[in-house]
């Protein structure tokens, strides 16, 4: 089974288990996923798909981007061309480019910077923030597929998504202070959008920017 997205026969990959929903998904190698019931003919997916054509599109135009973006080398918003050169010990970006002895060490040097550097934005943050009523949080650095951040209230933990070394700081900042906040506000009400607002006034800017590379 296919189905046509911007002009390519897009494989469709059906999964079927012992569940009682249907989960349409696309994932890294741009794939439509369906998992459903084993009963589940293939009218029906079939059926789903075009129903929910609009959303499969945009899942799929996301995982592109995703996949483009990820093809190329980017590193706090800008985008850097890659120089192999035997002679560099390690990844050094000088202007606009990024030498490197080989191009399995640019994964490794994003991985060493998100930890460093997000967990220093932390910081920045926290000081800029200065309300006593957020605790100093412990701070996780890891690789999510759907989240840019998540926040433990019980532990005074967040999360960050190790990809965000990629992104502009200051979108960066807004995923910051989105997680802090939660530990005034563990919800998404109205009171917590008008906290995020006051420490970071345009961080509809920042959502927007971020929502192009994940959904």
């Amino acid at each position: 089974m296919t189905v046509l997205i911007d002009g390519k026969n897009v494989e469709v990959v059906i999964i079927r288990k012992k569940i009682k929903n249907t989960y349409i998904r696309v994932k890294q190698d741009l794939k439509v996923y369906v998992t459903t019931n084993i009963l589940t003919s293939d009218k029906y997916i079939s059926d789903l798909i075009e129903k929910n054509y609009d959303y499969v599109v945009k899942m799929y135009m996301s995982s592109l981007k995703r996949e483009v973006k990820n093809s190329k080398f980017f590193y706090l918003g800008k985008e850097y061309k890659v120089v192999l050169l035997n002679t560099v010990k390690s990844p050094k970006i000088v202007e606009d480019y990024i030498y490197t002895k080989k191009e399995s060490d640019l994964e490794l040097f994003l991985k060493k910077e998100s930890k460093r550097f997000l967990t220093e934005r932390v910081k920045i943050v926290y000081d800029k923030m200065g309300n006593d009523n957020i605790p100093y949080p412990i701070v996780n650095i890891r690789k999510m597929v759907r989240k840019w951040g998540y926040c433990n209230k019980s532990k005074k933990l967040i999360t960050l998504n190790s990809e965000l070394i990629k992104y502009d700081v200051d979108d960066i900042d807004y995923v910051i202070v989105h997680e802090l906040v939660h530990f005034i506000h563990f919800d998404h009400s109205k009171e917590f959008w008008n906290t995020v607002e006051f420490y970071k006034p345009n961080y509809k800017i920042n959502k927007m920017h971020l929502k192009e590379w994940l959904w």
